[in-house]
């Protein structure tokens, strides 16, 4: 038997040391050092040669498995590829095994037989909530298994069409001495089960966990070795879901999917833009709407600001949907270039629903939601700001503008503020069009009245 050594292993970049440290040298993470046992070669086999085949003579025609959930194929680029990778990850309790059931439903009637692996729950638990979901296809089999060599020979046996883990995290080998879910055991199971889905050409869907920042745990080449990453996004008190792609070999990462949770499981969201204009307080002020791009969707979302005199000597800025960051960015720019004294008023803003915003084109909303609140003046209600501000108070071109456009008058906003010079493919009636942050505060038109 090969001679055992222990070494410790950076969680996050695989760095590794004969004695523990705190800091990774290699990438600066603290405290990620996990003591694991390797295996020290003591043999080198003679490598064989192959034979490498010709692009021309490979048969180079797609087949594509579409599950009919319009927003799943739709980030997919269609569909599923025949032996196909996927990771699906995500915050706990945002909707994975939801979405993972609704995954087995919608493909029961392609297909002729389904497995859903679990490690974390038994056949039970996934079976109560399948029936909460109404998804009780006859051809999906489930298996509460953590052992890597006793799932592969399950594949082996029973043959699937499709199959989903879940999670990778909690599966593990006999053939490595150390504990699921570190980074040894990560490689080795996504590459046997990878190698498996391979060769018989089945698509796999593996469900990963995230670190406490958002991004997918695991060591780097975990995402290196499978096909397609997906990541299911949203606030888990908020019925709004956003599914996005950050990797896929056989499509475009361009495209997100949304989603709305009910009782019943995951809808597609119709008509977005209005959802999260819903309940919107009229002559309310520190409110703005503003276009952004998801893929190459755009919807409109409210950004609402507040201040108030700080009572500490240093003002707090909090922002809830939008980067902390970019929020004094912006701050600092309005108080050299638009004269306003926020150095004594703490500056709270918050994008409603739960979203996102990291785009730049949603920084003249932002600002223009911060001089309404420090003026205690509202906006006009159907106003919808545009752009991306710069150091120097300009505003500069975004892109789409046309869709986002189109949005906006869909829903009835009839002064539209964009940035000024950008070419408009036709000419519209309801875009105002603006240098700099100065011009903008000065054509927005504050009142104390509510603008219809």
């Amino acid at each position: 038997m090969p001679a055992l050594k222990s070494m410790y292993i950076c969680q996050q970049c695989e760095f590794q040391t004969n004695k523990w440290i705190g800091r990774c040298p290699n990438c600066d993470a603290w405290n990620s050092f996990i003591e694991e046992i390797v295996e020290k070669k003591t043999e080198k086999k003679k490598a064989l040669s192959a034979t490498p085949r010709r692009l021309t003579q490979l048969n180079q025609q797609e087949s594509r498995l579409k599950t009919n959930i319009e927003e799943f194929d739709l980030v997919m680029g269609g569909g599923i590829v025949t032996g196909n990778i996927l990771v699906l990850t995500g915050e706990p309790g945002i909707g994975k095994s939801t979405l993972s059931l609704q995954l087995c439903e919608a493909l029961s009637n392609k297909l002729q037989k389904i497995l859903y692996i679990s490690g974390e729950e038994s056949v039970e638990q996934i079976a109560l909530r399948a029936k909460r979901l109404k998804t009780l296809p006859e051809n999906l089999e489930l298996l509460n298994e953590t052992n890597l060599e006793t799932i592969i020979a399950t594949l082996e046996s029973e043959k699937p069409n499709f199959v989903i883990i879940d999670s990778i995290q909690v599966i593990s080998s006999n053939d490595v001495p150390s504990l699921s879910g570190s980074i040894n055991q990560v490689r080795i199971s996504t590459e046997r089960l990878m190698e498996w889905g391979k060769k018989n050409q089945v698509p796999m869907l593996l469900i990963g966990h995230v670190t406490k920042d958002g991004t997918l745990a695991g060591p780097r080449v975990f995402e290196h070795l499978v096909d397609t990453i997906l990541y299911f996004e949203g606030d888990r008190y908020q019925q709004f879901r956003i599914l996005r792609c950050v990797k896929n070999r056989f499509g475009s990462t361009d495209e997100v999917g949304l989603f709305e949770m009910t009782e019943t499981g995951l809808k597609k969201m119709k008509n977005a833009s209005e959802n999260f204009l819903s309940g919107r307080k009229e002559g309310a002020f520190g409110s703005v709407i503003t276009a952004t791009m998801e893929g190459t969707r755009p919807f409109l979302v409210e950004v609402q600001a507040l201040t108030n005199t700080t009572a500490f000597g240093y003002p707090r800025r909090t922002s809830s949907g939008f980067d902390v960051n970019r929020l004094q960015l912006l701050i600092a720019v309005l108080q050299k270039h638009a004269g306003l004294n926020l150095s004594n008023q703490d500056v709270y803003v918050n994008v409603v629903g739960g979203f996102q915003l990291k785009e730049p084109a949603s920084d003249l909303s932002i600002c223009l939601a911060i001089v309404s609140a420090f003026k205690k003046q509202n906006l006009p209600a159907n106003l919808c700001a545009i752009g991306e501000l710069g150091l120097s108070g300009e505003l500069r071109n975004v892109t789409h503008i046309e869709k986002r456009i189109k949005e906006a008058e869909k829903l009835g906003f009839q002064k539209i503020m964009i940035p000024q010079g950008k070419k408009m493919e036709t000419k519209n009636e309801h875009t105002l069009q603006v240098s700099d942050i100065n011009e903008a505060i000065k054509k927005v038109n504050f009142s104390n009245q509510t603008h219809s």
